[in-house]
């Protein structure tokens, strides 16, 4: 059985920005975050990143600036030893209607695919409700973080502190380190 997390990228990985992350220098990690993901790795765990990128449809950026985001991320990411095992993102924007966006489950249905394993409690770490919507309609466990949008997801659903929630990508990363390896 393979043991995987699910992350969303901007808010949790990265600094996020209510004016979107347009470019590789935008694309800041949250302090922690990176050695986070390969103390994850060093556990055992498979990590993927599953990220709404709407701003290709809004034409903020083109996939090939996306690429490069996502390069330099593997690249500091394997400065401190860890690496991502699955990478998807929706490109469309909130009125395509697509099956891909979340809080629809098409993303992580296509990491669930890549590990031919099932999404029943897998941890899915992410900063808004829409993230934590798309874990709970396919079974998975609902993690939410404090950064990027966290504190204001707890503003307007005050009952997720109640669930898992934690102040940042390091403090979830050795919760799962603790409770399940």
């Amino acid at each position: 059985m393979v043991k995987f997390v699910i992350l969303d990228r901007d808010g949790v990985i990265n600094q996020d920005s209510d004016a979107y992350i347009k470019s590789p220098e935008e694309w800041i990690p949250i302090p922690g975050s990176l050695p986070a993901i390969a103390r994850l790795n060093a556990a055992g765990f498979k990590v993927a990143v599953a990220t709404n990128q709407s701003g290709i449809a809004r034409g903020f950026y083109d996939q090939s600036v996306l690429q490069a985001m996502h390069e330099k991320m593997r690249g500091l990411l394997a400065d401190v030893g860890g690496r991502i095992d699955s990478l998807v993102f929706c490109p469309h924007g909130p009125d395509d209607d697509c099956f891909c966006r979340k809080p629809k489950p098409g993303l992580y249905q296509q990491i669930a695919e890549h590990f031919s394993a099932s999404l029943q409690k897998i941890p899915v770490i992410g900063d808004s409700e829409r993230d934590l919507q798309a874990a709970e309609a396919v079974g998975a466990t609902p993690i939410l973080v404090r950064t990027g949008k966290g504190e204001r997801t707890l503003r307007q659903y005050p009952e997720r502190a109640e669930g898992l929630c934690f102040d940042d990508l390091s403090q979830a990363a050795d919760f799962l380190i603790r409770e399940f390896v």
